[in-house]
């Protein structure tokens, strides 16, 4: 077992990595990411005859659907992560290693990491994820964090709740009214999702904790560069979500890109300045450096071109998926989505698993679309299958028992159910606080 064998050989290569190897005869599958599609894979190969050693530079698996709602002080960040070494505790051909990679030799087979590790691979799967894109303007990061991590979120939920705390003690309206506005960068799910669950606590959560501020007079902006929010769903979804979240006070901007950023707050095509202390990014993704370390050209987000089979081309042995690989599925390109990257994570294992048995290998990848969804707020979500779709009460009940179902653990799956039934019967939040 894997276990017991890894690792048994340590020794410096002529590079300065060490360079663990385990003596084992089994071949050996090293994983690059524990997310949805990392996860999947390494729980497809749980019956094979592999050896598998799961890399990732934190130690925890996060559920990234929900961590909007960590950012909004709904959650806490420990009901939404998991330790990746509890997750996979039962498969006896799995070692976790906590360890940031910092390049790939696909002719030595060898992965390597900023901490001065290497690993031997027979087979490769990199699922590294992405991150936030900022259009050439790398310099807006550090003005207007994006949603991606654990550290995102609680970032976030500081800055959100910061701003009221500043305009409690502000000394002019203009002050006021800058630490009161609130512009969120992005009209899919997740900017979605952020404005309105700021406009929640403005509106219905923070009422009764001030004295010198009313937060219900709060400015809460979404700016979308394209011509409707939700762009991916239906139209009548769209012009729903819109109007909902105009109901509960979000400003929504269509067809306006945010031309600059900076700390005294943001400007929109046409010469719209808005003037805030607090600017979300949710408007776009760009795939890990997997490109850059495997030599090859990726696409515009920075994405690895895959075949059928989700392997890189001309290698036999070499997988990207989840969201730093470019696929395209029945002909369409596959969305970064979580069930996506678990039926890619799905299939790399179980591809792997019938070549180590000598087996046929499977057929090549079929995405099978699972449905979108996006909540809006307190009873309002919109929910699009592929002939049905469910607005407002009901969508938000399928939207909830969803991402309760796919949550890992029991324990976790009840906390935040409790927790939603208590922010729903009592309008409060029990995570405002600032870290």
């Amino acid at each position: 077992m894997l276990r017991a064998s890894v690792p048994t050989n340590i020794a410096a290569n002529p590079a300065n990595h060490k360079q663990i190897t385990s003596g084992e005869t089994r071949p050996r599958v090293v994983i690059i990411g524990a997310g949805f599609a990392g996860l999947e894979t390494a729980r497809a190969l749980s019956g094979a005859e592999v050896d598998v050693v799961l890399l990732d530079r934190k130690n925890h698996h996060c559920f990234q659907p929900l961590l909007y709602q960590v950012a909004t002080a709904a959650l806490s960040p420990a009901d939404v992560a998991w330790p990746i070494r509890s997750i996979v505790s039962d498969q006896d051909n799995v070692i976790v290693i906590m360890a940031d990679v910092c390049a790939v030799d696909t002719t030595s087979k060898i992965v390597r990491t900023k901490e001065g590790d290497s690993f031997h691979y027979d087979y490769l799967v990199i699922a590294t994820g992405a991150y936030s894109s900022y259009f050439n303007h790398p310099e807006w990061a550090q003005y207007a964090p994006g949603l991606k991590t654990i550290e995102d979120a609680t970032r976030i939920r500081a800055k959100i709740l910061i701003g009221f705390e500043r305009a409690e003690k502000g000394t002019s309206e203009a002050e006021i009214q800058k630490f009161m506005t609130f512009v969120v960068v992005g009209g899919g799910p997740t900017g979605v999702e952020l404005a309105g669950s700021i406009a929640e606590i403005a509106r219905s959560v923070l009422v009764r904790d001030f004295r010198r501020i009313n937060p219900q007079s709060a400015r809460i902006v979404l700016a979308e560069a394209g011509p409707r929010i939700l762009s991916t769903f239906p139209t009548d979804l769209s012009d729903y979500t819109e109007k909902t979240l105009t109901d509960v006070g979000v400003e929504v901007i269509t067809g306006r890109a945010v031309t600059s950023c900076d700390e005294q707050g943001v400007s929109l095509a046409g010469g719209e300045r808005i003037e805030t202390a607090c600017v979300l990014w949710a408007a776009g993704v760009k795939a890990s450096p997997a490109a850059e370390w495997l030599g090859v050209e990726g696409d515009r987000a920075g994405r690895v071109p895959v075949n059928e089979f989700l392997l890189i081309p001309g290698s036999s042995n070499v997988f990207v998926i989840g969201d730093t690989a470019s696929v395209r599925g029945g002909g369409e390109p596959v969305p970064g989505l979580a069930p996506a990257a678990k039926q890619m994570g799905r299939h790399v294992g179980r591809h792997i698993t019938a070549i180590v048995a000598g087996a046929k290998p499977r057929q090549s990848f079929v995405y099978r679309h699972q449905g979108d969804l996006a909540t809006i707020g307190r009873k309002a979500a919109v929910v699009a299958f592929s002939r049905t779709k469910l607005r407002g009460f009901l969508g938000w009940l399928v939207w909830s028992v969803a991402h309760i179902y796919f949550l890992i653990g029991a324990r976790n799956r009840a906390v935040v159910a409790i927790n939603w039934v208590w922010e729903y019967i009592t309008f409060q939040r029990g995570a405002r606080l600032i870290s």
